[in-house]
């Protein structure tokens, strides 16, 4: 069993909400977390709403929630019963306890609107993300592959590569074939599956909706964005943002496109080992997206993550912002790493004082004033 470091964060968030949103995508390990928490909870009782017996015990939802306030109510799948939000208002207006409610749900808090409108100051939300480094406590070795796999569980802990690689697949297969249309998303799997694949192919960069769908076939530019916004909002897919500093420069205002779980993106790509993996034009992005992942489940919640590039080439992979604290994040795929002239420029345009290259090394060492090369397992020990 692998211990998430997200429980703490849900025990603590349930002894102060009445309700706690997990977020996350489908076999991430929310139901595994939720039934830990749950059995801390004397009483505690679980129903998954893909099941249409426990959608027909909610029914009447005012009924049974009032029914069962001496309990905690862990409801996996809210995504399936929106109406639900209209009925748990009340409820928690009527007693505010905290700890009542752990909803599970296999979307972003923008799909889960109803949540966002019905339970706004009521709800607490966190989000599960696949496995990363600080969960494992990998070596270099076994960080290949995770790096390779992903951090799904069951893609993480199969036991050979071929078997995880057949896991990614029927996991991409499912998610559009049947995932997507049980949340209401009537979009053609096999397009979706597409331009997925060509936003694999893009890992990393600026994407133009036109041009994708006009290799999509003539897709409209509102339609691409439409399912991109789908795949963003089921956590396939993360836009960086640009950080726009009022500086007078002449600044990239696009976001930049990442597929979110690298095991995921090599599936896509039919990159079924480390070697496949290592001999491919898509490594140094796929090493980039990796690493924006695992720094941004392990920052705090009000932290802020983009990206800087100038017009002349200035640029800095991320930038992270914590209350008053900026920090620069350069990634490179390279024993010996060497940031271009941009980087150096970049951190002179934004007067940053701490900078780190994150890359495969052993240890972090020294390489230049206020800028240090700092190995991937060490990057969460920056915002501890």
């Amino acid at each position: 069993m692998i211990s998430r470091g997200l429980q703490d964060q849900v025990l603590q968030r349930l002894r102060q909400a009445p309700a706690v949103v997990l977020l996350g995508p489908r076999q991430v390990g929310k139901t595994t977390l939720a039934r830990e928490i749950a059995a801390r909870y004397p009483g505690a009782l679980l129903l998954d709403l893909e099941r249409e017996s426990d959608r027909a015990a909610l029914g009447r939802p005012e009924l049974f929630l009032a029914a069962h306030r001496d309990r905690l109510l862990v409801l996996d799948e809210v995504q399936h019963l929106p109406h639900l939000f209209e009925a748990l208002r009340p409820e928690i207006d009527a007693d505010r306890r905290p700890g009542r409610f752990l909803l599970l749900g296999s979307a972003s808090r923008d799909l889960l609107r109803q949540s966002g409108e019905s339970l706004a100051g009521r709800v607490s939300y966190l989000e599960l993300t696949p496995l990363v480094v600080a969960e494992l406590k990998l070596d270099l070795a076994a960080l290949q592959s995770l790096w390779l796999r992903g951090g799904f569980p069951m893609s993480w802990l199969a036991p050979d590569d071929e078997a995880s690689f057949t896991w990614r697949q029927d996991f991409i297969r499912t998610f559009l074939q049947r995932d997507l249309p049980g949340m209401g998303l009537r979009i053609p799997a096999e397009t979706l599956r597409r331009l997925w694949q060509m936003l694999a192919h893009l890992q990393g960069q600026m994407v133009n909706a036109s041009q994708l769908g006009q290799s999509l076939g003539g897709v409209s530019h509102s339609t691409v964005t439409r399912y991109l916004d789908v795949l963003v909002d089921t956590l396939m897919v993360r836009r960086l943002p640009p950080f726009l500093p009022n500086l007078g420069k002449r600044l990239v205002k696009s976001p930049k496109v990442y597929l979110r779980d690298s095991g995921l993106l090599h599936a896509l790509l039919g990159l079924a080992t480390v070697r496949d993996l290592q001999g491919h034009v898509v490594a140094g992005a796929s090493w980039e997206g990796f690493v924006v992942e695992q720094l941004a489940a392990q920052l705090p919640a009000d932290a802020q993550l983009s990206f800087y590039r100038t017009a002349v080439g200035a640029e800095i992979d991320l930038i992270v912002e914590h209350r008053a604290r900026t920090v620069a994040v350069e990634v490179k795929f390279s024993s010996a790493p060497k940031p271009a002239r941009g980087f150096w420029q970049a951190l002179r345009d934004l007067r940053i004082e701490q900078a780190y290259v994150v890359a495969p090394v052993a240890r972090r060492y020294p390489l230049a004033e206020g800028v240090e090369v700092l190995p991937l397992q060490e990057l969460g020990a920056l915002w501890a």
